[in-house]
């Protein structure tokens, strides 16, 4: 995340615009979280590969806004990068 190794989908970036929320609101967030909330296995016909591990994050930005955040790592070009979904 400190290095920007992030990316949104398109469903998140609705979301975010519907909720109001920037991406420097996202990733405060994330980057205070004190540990992952759960993580899950996708179960989406969707995804690229079947049982992925999703991981939700709930924490707050630096404004004291409570931010629900669920995503995946990616290995892309030896380096990871965390993706957002919603």
């Amino acid at each position: 995340m400190l290095a920007g190794h992030y990316a949104f989908s398109e469903k998140a970036r609705i979301e975010m615009e519907t909720d109001g929320l920037t991406e420097l609101d996202v990733a405060e967030s994330i980057l205070s979280a004190v540990a992952v909330s759960k993580v899950l296995r996708s179960t989406s016909t969707h995804r690229k590969r079947s049982g992925e591990r999703l991981y939700v994050i709930q924490s707050t930005n630096l404004s004291g806004l409570l931010i629900y955040t669920k995503g995946k790592l990616v290995v892309e070009a030896e380096s990871e990068t965390y993706y957002f979904l919603i």
